[in-house]
C-alpha cells in the first residue's frame, strides 16, 4: 500500500467521489465511521486529513484510521471538525476522545453521529430524530 501524496488546503469535488469509494471500501465499524466522515464533508475535504487517512488498496482507496492517531492538532482542524474526527476515530477503536466532546459540535455534526450509534449496535430498527 501507498500513501496518496496532497498538499494542504480542501478539495471538495475530489472529496465526494473518494467519499463513496471509502465506504464502499470499508466495513463494520470502518463503514460508519467513513459514512459519518463522508456526510460530515467538510474534514474530508482536507488534504492534510486525506493525506495521513487514505492510502491505496487492492481495490482502490481504503481509510487508514491509525494514520491519524497522534496527529489531530496538526491538521489545521477548527475545534469542532476535531471534536468531530476524534469522536469518529473512536468509532473504530483509536484515540482517547470522551463523549463530552459533543459540547464542541453543531446541531448537524451530532446528528451525524446520532445516526451512526445504531449502524456501530447493528440495529437499523431506533430511528433517529426530532424530538416531539
Amino acid at each position: 500500500m501507498t500513501i496518496t501524496a496532497a498538499t494542504p488546503g480542501t478539495d471538495e469535488a475530489g472529496a465526494a467521489a473518494l467519499g463513496e469509494q471509502l465506504i464502499a471500501s470499508a466495513t463494520g465499524r470502518g463503514r460508519a465511521a467513513a459514512q459519518a466522515l463522508v456526510e460530515e464533508e467538510t474534514v474530508l475535504a482536507m488534504r492534510s486529513v486525506r493525506r495521513l487517512l487514505v492510502v491505496e488498496g487492492e481495490d482502490g482507496p481504503v481509510c487508514r484510521w491509525e494514520g491519524l492517531m497522534g496527529r489531530l492538532y496538526g491538521l489545521g482542524l477548527d475545534d469542532a471538525q476535531r471534536a468531530f474526527l476524534g469522536l469518529v476515530l473512536g468509532m473504530v477503536g483509536i484515540g482517547l476522545h470522551t463523549l463530552s466532546a459533543v459540547q464542541e459540535l453543531d446541531e448537524r455534526r451530532l446528528l451525524i453521529l446520532m445516526r451512526a450509534m445504531p449502524i456501530l449496535a447493528g440495529n437499523d430498527r431506533v430511528a433517529i430524530g426530532t424530538r416531539m
